[in-house]
């Protein structure tokens, strides 16, 4: 089931964080059925994490521009720590002041672009 959750995320679009069909925050229950089909993801209530490591600082650079290209590409921008060989990745939705689907859209996306596909 969880699998299935995260794979439709891969085929979604973030929206808007105004207008119509605006991001909204999710619930709890939401929160932890989504990072259950994650890997290695973390939440800590307002966002969520990961670290990923990396043999050198070229493949890092590649990885975070990857991950700008993404972010650009969905309108939703992560905050990163970046270090010679590793990335720490935070999503969270400022405008609703916690989580929305928009963050695990885009980590869906930063998993699948790492080849770490599902649970």
């Amino acid at each position: 089931m969880a699998s299935q959750v995260i794979s439709d995320l891969l085929h979604k679009h973030c929206k808007s964080c105004q207008g119509g069909e605006a991001a909204v925050a999710l619930e709890p229950n939401e929160i932890s059925e989504l990072i259950g089909g994650l890997h290695g993801w973390e939440s800590t209530g307002d966002q969520i994490v990961k670290t990923f490591k990396f043999a050198n600082y070229y493949q890092t650079m590649a990885f975070v521009n990857a991950v700008a290209w993404i972010s650009h590409q969905e309108n939703h921008h992560p905050d990163l720590e970046v270090g010679y060989s590793q990335c720490v990745v935070r999503y969270s939705t400022h405008d609703v002041d916690g989580l929305s689907e928009n963050d695990f859209i885009c980590a869906a996306k930063v998993e699948a672009l790492m080849g770490l596909g599902t649970k």
